[in-house]
């Protein structure tokens, strides 16, 4: 499953450098994840580390893009196999 920040983030910037895989980025108005690289931080850590460092606990499971520790994996490996 790939992650989705809510419109409580109050852009304090702390989650963006958190994730491995470049998925978030500043948005219009709030933080975005795009789900074709949120790995959930799957091959990376054990917890999504942009939740764990949240202060307002604004990133949530996406409900559009619901994925198995298999497709995530997969995910982290074809991204990172991509990169180097």
């Amino acid at each position: 499953m790939a992650l989705i920040i809510t419109d409580e983030c109050i852009n304090c910037d702390v989650c963006e450098p958190e994730c491995p895989n470049g998925a978030i980025s500043q948005g219009d108005e709030i933080y975005v994840i795009d789900s074709d690289l949120c790995t959930e931080c799957v091959g990376h850590h054990e917890t999504p580390q942009c939740v764990e460092v949240c202060p307002v606990d604004c990133i949530i499971v996406d409900p559009d893009h619901t994925e198995t520790q298999e497709q995530l994996r997969a995910k982290y490996e074809r991204i990172t196999s991509d990169n180097g």
